[in-house]
């Protein structure tokens, strides 16, 4: 999926973004625990989506809902103590939301791989950039695209 690829023609059943490293510094609900930047612009790329289920992907605690409150931690995507794919799997087993689709993975390379390894089928819109920049230009596109859709 590129830039100019737009999901106008579906809403997806679930979006599934990522964490972020920039978290405060108390217990807190994870739809307010992740203050970074990037984190952010994939949560209102993912609002402006409209999904059934918006989900974070946390490298220390797997999928979270936005009311789920979780402690902050310091653990990046690959770090021995992070989530793994069968873990992930297991939740999401356990939440039934395996056989969902469509399914958008909003986020870097590393994260749409681990969300892939529970739906294979997910789509990517970030697959492809460069780097940060890049990501947010294509987020912001994203948004506005959607946004523009409900006028």
């Amino acid at each position: 999926m590129t830039a100019n690829d737009t999901l106008e023609c579906f809403q997806p059943e679930l979006v599934v973004i990522p964490c972020g490293s920039r978290k405060l510094g108390r217990r807190a609900r994870a739809a307010n625990l992740y203050v970074g930047s990037y984190h952010r612009a994939c949560r209102k790329a993912a609002d402006a989506l409209r999904p059934d289920r918006l989900l974070i992907l946390s490298a220390r605690y797997g999928l979270l809902d936005l009311d789920d409150v979780v402690d902050p931690y310091d653990t990046p995507h690959g770090a021995a103590d992070a989530i793994t794919a069968q873990a992930l799997l297991k939740q999401a087993t356990e939440r039934d939301i395996v056989l969902l689709d469509p399914v958008v993975a909003l986020g870097g390379a590393r994260h749409a791989d681990l969300v892939r390894t529970v739906w294979p089928h997910a789509r990517t819109p970030l697959a492809g950039t460069r780097g940060m920049g890049e990501q947010m230009a294509r987020l912001a596109v994203l948004r506005k695209a959607h946004e523009q859709q409900l006028m």
